[in-house]
């Protein structure tokens, strides 16, 4: 391909690459498989790295992230982003249009959406082309923040139709719940400090530095209002230039009423209180505008909001109560907690006992006082959390909370390391939380799936000395475990309650957990270091790395910048690796795991002897498939889950846990969930049993001389047959 060839190419892909991203992302309507689109996307990477030279700032690439942003330029915003005047009742939405009906004469027709709880943006297009992306700041001026904002699939870098030469699109932008709690569970995972909501995360995540983080965290926006000179807009109402927006390829909520008055406006509101809660994204209220443009020049502005739109907040629920005393707990990677302890109050249906204090800084933010009465709410409608200390109720001489000094568990004095909130236990190897935090880690189902060790027995096994490290899970024998039991203290991680529960070791559970140990001997390398428990090195990073590194002893004598060459690895990531294994009692243990048994190499294994193993001697595609999402869920008979999640990985699958509109099919064995069964079948996609999955897999080939060939495909790339004689 000459140089010619490849601009007209590359101009070629943009188009049908932005194509696809719009109907996935805009439409949720995709015309092609993930796995195709893919290979668009790398065919325009290559091209634009071969020649640079033809790479446009609307180039889908630039989605990709990768720039590293050191500080955010301050920008005057050309039209002030004003805030809103809120409305807590419906009173006071009756009262707001009292108003405009004192001032407006003519029927009045209001626009009611959504009040996304997000981060506020100013989006500036020219020519059609997305040129700026602009923080509320004081609204006056923000940060300009483009760079980031780009790693957002639901912003067009490049409009289509008929569009204005300039103007401005304001929106929110978001961070749906899926992408919330796949964030704070490798946050919690890593021993980082989990995000209070998902206003806190995507306002976070919009100023980090680097803008692959940024896409990798997959922030969402809503646009929601037009903005441009007077004379120069081209829309009589608000709801008309929302609908115009939708077309260029903003992506424009479909949670909107026209509403003519308060009777519609009030039945508007009282159905999204109730069905927010279905949303996959959070929203705090909703807005009311009043859609005709001349009508709003008529009302006109205050000084901080306009005349013409208000806000109705949904009242949080909120339950008050006293504070008794505060735990200090100690996580796996040392990191140390507060929690709450609370007088029983009830809360969205449940009775509250404890809630979170995230760390050192929120308590003295609250100047929090023992026997305070505070106020809690549902973060998320699932962790409780105090959010406010009734002074009034204060009582004199309270002794005010402060954080310990020393750990709770050992008397290790903590550390902080610069730029983190979060205070650590040093002891890695001698604090027992972090000892049993680790083991429960390294037995955990993404990890080594020791499953019948689970459930308060890694604490009976530590407490009797039985175990130091995961190490010393290898050298158990049913005599050393048949006939333990332990009346142990069980928490929550959801609600944080905690239950008492008896722990025995008979003869089924004892022999369940010797095979599961044995059984774990097989798990392949990239689990197995993730089950180390590194820190920051979460579930995905440890495929890369291993992938990357193909053994321990490789990543063991690797460098920092070897290290920081492989995908999403960066220089935080290398070091806690670097560091991990400096520690002697580190590399003993993994000796001792070697010595086990246990898979410290890539294996090098050809997707066909993963089928073949369960007696099916068929051809099987490598890519078959591909581009396909798919949920497993239930109980299997030829092969386990993770069997059956990986064998869906090596053809070309992506495994998903949540079903939805996107899902290709389900494979469902004996005790699927009766949630997903049912929303599967209301949205209409495939059931399919473990045979039908099999059998769809399978496919015949034969040979001139009668035999039957499997094509195989190595981790490696390379490509070979195996014959079978029948």
């Amino acid at each position: 391909m000459n140089k010619e060839e490849a601009k007209v190419r590359i101009a070629e892909l943009s188009k049908i690459i932005e194509s696809h991203n719009y109907n996935y992302y805009i439409l949720a309507q995709p015309t092609i498989s993930d796995y195709d689109f893919d290979m668009l996307l790398n065919e325009l990477i290559s091209l634009e790295q071969q020649y640079p030279e033809f790479i446009t700032a609307d180039s889908p690439t630039q989605r990709v992230g990768g720039d590293i942003t050191k500080e955010f330029q301050t920008v005057k915003h050309r039209y002030p982003m004003l805030s809103l005047s809120n409305s807590y009742n419906i009173e006071e939405v009756k009262d707001f249009i009292t108003r405009i009906k004192k001032t407006i004469e003519e029927d009045v027709e209001f626009v009611c959406e959504l009040k996304f709880d997000g981060i506020s943006i100013s989006l500036t297009y020219e020519n059609g082309l997305f040129v700026k992306a602009v923080t509320r700041g004081d609204g006056t001026q923000g940060d300009d923040v483009t760079t980031n904002v780009k790693t957002i699939r639901t912003i067009p870098l490049r409009l289509k139709g008929d569009y204005p030469d300039f103007f401005e699109m304001r929106g929110e932008i978001i961070m749906p719940h899926s992408s919330f709690n796949a964030i704070n569970a490798e946050r919690a995972d890593l021993g980082q400090q989990t995000f209070a909501n998902p206003r806190n995360a995507a306002a976070g995540t919009i100023k980090l530095q680097d803008s692959k983080e940024v896409a990798r965290r997959k922030l969402d926006q809503y646009c929601y209002f037009m903005m441009m000179d007077d004379d120069k807009m081209i829309f009589k109402n608000h709801y008309e230039s929302l609908m115009a927006a939708r077309q260029w390829g903003f992506n424009v909520s479909n949670f909107m009423a026209l509403c003519k008055n308060v009777e519609e406006i009030e039945e508007f509101i009282n159905y999204w209180d109730e069905k927010r809660k279905e949303l996959p994204f959070d929203i705090d209220g909703i807005v009311i505008k009043v859609n005709d443009f001349q009508q709003r020049e008529t009302l006109g502005f205050t000084a901080k909001s306009p005349r013409w739109a208000i806000a109705y907040k949904f009242k949080a629920e909120e339950a008050h109560t006293q504070l008794l005393s505060v735990d200090f707990q100690v996580g796996r990677h040392g990191t140390v907690t507060p929690v709450a302890n609370l007088s029983p109050v009830q809360l969205a249906g449940t009775i509250v006992k404890r809630a979170t204090l995230h760390n050192a800084d929120f308590i003295e933010q609250l100047d929090l006082h023992y026997d305070d009465i505070v106020s809690v709410e549902k973060g998320g409608e699932i962790i409780p959390k105090i959010t406010a200390v009734d002074l009034n109720h204060r009582k004199d001489g309270s002794q005010k909370v402060t954080f310990i000094t020393h750990c709770p568990e050992c008397g290790t004095q903590l550390v902080n390391i610069e730029g983190e909130t979060a205070w650590y236990c040093p002891n890695t190897l001698g604090c027992p939380p972090q000892i049993k935090g680790r083991i429960e880690h390294f037995i955990s189902r993404k990890a080594m799936n020791i499953e019948s060790l689970g459930e308060g027995k890694v604490e009976v096994l530590f407490d009797n000395n039985l175990i130091k490290d995961y190490s010393d899970l290898y050298n158990l024998k049913y005599n050393d475990i048949f006939g333990l039991e332990k009346i142990i203290t069980v928490e929550d991680e959801n609600s944080q309650e905690k239950s008492i529960r008896k722990v025995s070791f008979k003869e089924k559970t004892a022999n369940n957990i010797i095979d599961a140990i044995e059984k774990s001997k097989s798990v392949p390398f990239a689990r197995v270091l993730f089950a180390l428990g590194i820190k920051y090195v979460g579930e995905t990073t440890a495929k890369l790395i291993a992938k990357a590194m193909g053994s321990i002893d490789n990543i063991i004598n690797a460098s920092v910048e070897e290290l920081t060459d492989i995908e999403e690895v960066g220089e935080k990531i290398a070091i806690s690796i670097k560091d991990f294994f400096a520690d002697e009692r580190n590399i003993n243990i993994i000796n001792k795991l070697k010595e086990a048994g246990l898979q410290f190499e890539q294996e090098k294994k050809d997707t066909a002897k993963v089928f073949m193993s369960f007696g099916n001697q068929q051809i099987i595609s490598n890519d078959q498939l591909s581009g396909m999402s798919i949920v497993v869920s239930g109980v299997f008979s030829t092969m386990s889950r993770d069997e059956i999640k990986q064998l869906i990985e090596d053809l070309g699958g992506k495994n998903v846990s949540s079903i939805s509109s996107k899902t290709t099919f389900v494979v469902a064995g004996d005790k699927m969930g009766p949630e997903k069964r049912k929303k599967a079948e209301s949205l209409g996609i495939e059931i399919k049993s473990e045979e039908e999955f099999l059998e769809m897999i399978k496919g015949q080939q034969t040979t001139d001389n009668g035999q039957q060939t499997l094509s195989t495909e190595s981790t490696s790339g390379v490509q070979g047959v195996l014959e079978f004689d029948f």
